[in-house]
């Protein structure tokens, strides 16, 4: 059975939340080239969305957020249908990290291979205690590739050596450990954790998050003098709006009161 890939649109005090949902559970959420291709779609089609304010991507069941790519389909590659599916999983990532607002991922269960490059491609990152992550790749004969190069910023270097070559299992006392989940929780208590960061969401303002997420992308790639100038233009670019005015009105009028 193929994975489905299912978007919700919430309207929430404060603007609009996006849900996409990997549903693959009998085989721990696993995706093929199709589900990619829908999981980028559905990224593409709710971030054209003027209202969004964020987006939870979620595996279905409590077994798996993304139990990686479907083994039976890359054992059938070839050098070109390699180039074919790695560049479409990275398509996922690339639709991610474009989102122009944060995009959480919500785990529990197994994080596998490409599924992990999809949750280091999120935003922020929360899971359920019992939550296990790996990078197989390199015990079924292949390299970890395209987003697990973001990994070394998100966990350092050394742990990243420790997965890639090892392609070993860990929890998520590592996972915490090395930055790579902001908070454990409870699996019962999951959905209560995300609401609340979605709350903290909401409460900022929307232009000020879009603004923000624009800036963090350009500090990846621009040495630490590019990165402060890119700062300087986007807060001058922020004042192109009344939001700044009005929150901090709302701010000092609540601060009188």
């Amino acid at each position: 059975m193929a994975a489905t890939i299912t978007t919700t649109i919430e309207a929430r005090k404060g603007g609009t939340i996006a849900r996409i949902t990997i549903d693959n559970p009998g085989k721990i959420n696993v995706i093929g080239t199709p589900a990619m291709e829908a999981m980028a779609t559905a990224l593409r089609d709710v971030s054209a969305n003027p209202d969004l304010r964020a987006v939870v991507l979620a595996g279905a069941g409590e077994k798996a957020f993304i139990g990686g790519v479907d083994i039976a389909e890359m054992a059938n590659l070839d050098p070109i249908s390699a180039r074919a599916l790695i560049q479409t999983l990275h398509l996922v990532c690339v639709a991610i990290r474009a989102c122009p607002v944060p995009v959480i991922a919500r785990m529990q269960g197994y994080t596998l291979g490409g599924g992990l490059e999809i949750a280091a491609s999120c935003d922020m990152r929360i899971a359920a205690e019992g939550a296990r992550f790996g990078m197989p790749e390199t015990r079924i004969g292949i390299p970890s590739v395209i987003e697990a190069a973001l990994l070394p910023q998100l966990i350092g270097w050394g742990p990243t050596r420790r997965i890639l070559f090892t392609g070993e299992i860990f929890g998520t006392k590592e996972a915490e450990r090395w930055g790579l989940v902001e908070e454990v929780v409870p699996q019962a208590e999951l959905d209560a954790a995300i609401n609340r960061l979605l709350d903290d969401v909401l409460a900022c303002g929307p232009r000020a998050i879009r603004l923000q997420k624009r800036l963090m992308q350009q500090w990846e790639s621009l040495p630490p003098g590019g990165a402060v100038q890119a700062g300087v233009e986007c807060f001058v670019e922020s004042w192109r709006s009344p939001e700044p005015a009005r929150m901090m009105a709302d701010f000092l009028a609540s601060k009188r009161k």
